[in-house]
């Protein structure tokens, strides 16, 4: 039987009072550490959940820098982490400075070891209790658009159509460039549907205008040269959950007709057969291509288009969303990290600056190739603007819009700026509020009156 993890990490450069406070919190799982090398060694190892650390490390035992680097490595690895540091009796202006720095306590030597062990059981408690929370507010149960990474406006609205459109049948139009995140919207409508069929998803423009037919309705045995037996197509095997026509735009004519007819009836015939068949499916379109001008152009059928589009949502590019090229970063990053089994990477400030200023003409696929690459490839465990290979930008950012009504203006402008300052520091509220300059309170009102989720 394997032992538990460590969670506790103590990082003390004095031996005899290191195997004191190891003794005395010998109900912990723990590790140690004398030095800032072997502590971010143990604490990139074990991710202990806590840290108890003395400011005076070697090689200078006798000031706090290395202490002081120290913990900004740890809440930089983790901001999470609950460190307590240990200080000399009138060192006060240096606990509070750690305080600031994040820490989430300081205690005074000699230490009472049951202060000690109080303080560490409630810091493990809060950090289990944060961790649980997050697992949550990831997992956003019962919320059709809990994969969707976005705390710009216009998306979280887009957000709300999907929650409220989920509990019917409605076909749904999704329109928007390639690589904007059509089938995790798709995705997210179904798993919200509560529909007990399968997502299948299909590639209008990928598969020959030959195949495409028996793809989508299946055929019969001995219907073509080939045909030795009986399939079900793709329309069957989404029978009671959600048929996704991505690239819809690319449908051929006569497809589109026996599509509408589908639509009309909810009836299909397979290749080769005679019998209609009934299926329960729910159909999603997306492509990126102006439908109406298809119609125009008499490349699209205009009552198909009215079939399809009973609710219609327009995805914005990702350079028009505010914020979220950084959010995003943080997200694939915090996931290729996982798989790849590596600690946490973080964006740099100038690789976030760059992100912020590209424009993505590839949108979200081309961030997240980006992102993997970068993760691969990077060095140590933090993300530089030549790790991505963009440039860093210079010069004062593009004049805004015009508008000139104060309330507007000053409105857009705060969004603009808690967005993007909970987007740099991938959600933490401190940072952002310290980014910001000013008090948590004070952010937690901003983002209450604007609308923005924590």
């Amino acid at each position: 039987m394997s032992a538990q993890p460590p969670s506790l990490l103590i990082v003390e450069d004095d031996l005899a009072l290191q195997k004191q406070l190891k003794w005395s919190m010998d109900r912990f799982e723990s590790v140690t550490a004398d030095d800032v090398a072997t502590a971010v060694l143990q604490f990139r190892r074990h991710k202990p959940p806590v840290v108890t650390m003395d400011l005076g490390l070697p090689p200078d035992q006798d000031s706090v820098s290395e202490g002081f680097r120290l913990l900004e490595k740890l809440i930089e690895l983790e901001p999470s982490t609950k460190v307590i540091v240990l200080t000399g009796q009138n060192d006060q202006g240096n606990a509070l400075r750690a305080i600031r720095m994040g820490a989430y306590d300081f205690l005074s030597k000699p230490v009472d070891p049951d202060v000690l062990v109080l303080t560490v059981e409630r810091a493990m408690r809060l950090h289990e209790l944060q961790q649980e929370n997050q697992r949550l507010l990831t997992q956003q149960d019962g919320e059709p658009t809990g994969k969707l990474v976005t705390r710009d406006a216009q998306m979280q609205r887009i957000c709300r159509t999907v929650e409220r459109v989920s509990g019917s049948d409605a076909t749904v139009l999704l329109l928007g460039e390639s690589g904007t995140g059509k089938e995790v919207l798709a995705q997210s409508l179904h798993d919200a549907s509560k529909r007990k069929g399968r997502f299948v998803a299909i590639n209008c423009a990928a598969i020959p205008e030959a195949l495409l037919e028996s793809e989508l309705f299946g055929y019969e045995r001995g219907a073509f040269t080939g045909a030795t037996k009986t399939t079900i197509g793709k329309i069957e095997t989404a029978n009671g959950g959600t048929l996704m026509l991505d690239e819809i735009g690319d449908l051929p004519m006569p497809l589109q007709a026996k599509l509408l007819r589908f639509l009309q009836e909810r009836n299909i015939e397979r290749l080769g057969g005679r019998q209609e068949i009934p299926v329960d499916v729910r159909i999603v379109g997306a492509t990126h291509q102006d439908l109406k001008a298809k119609i125009e152009q008499g490349l699209f059928r205009e009552d198909l288009y009215y079939r399809l589009a009973e609710i219609v949502v327009d995805i914005p590019p990702l350079r028009d969303r505010a914020g979220d090229a950084v959010l995003l970063s943080h997200a694939f990053l915090r996931r290729f990290s996982s798989e790849q089994r590596r600690p946490i990477l973080r964006l740099s400030d100038e690789a976030i600056r760059a992100v912020e200023a590209h424009r993505w003409p590839g949108n979200v696929r081309e961030l997240q190739n980006l992102m993997k690459r970068a993760s691969i490839m990077a060095d140590g465990d933090r993300i530089t603007a030549d790790d991505l290979g963009l440039q860093v930008p210079g010069g004062d950012a593009p004049a805004g819009d015009q508008e000139l009504d104060l309330r507007t203006v000053r409105e857009r402008a705060e969004r603009q700026a808690v967005v993007a300052a909970l987007a740099r520091t991938d959600g933490n509220i401190a940072k952002s509020a310290d980014l910001l300059g000013v008090s948590r309170p004070t952010l937690y009102d901003l983002m209450a009156r604007l609308g923005i989720k924590a």
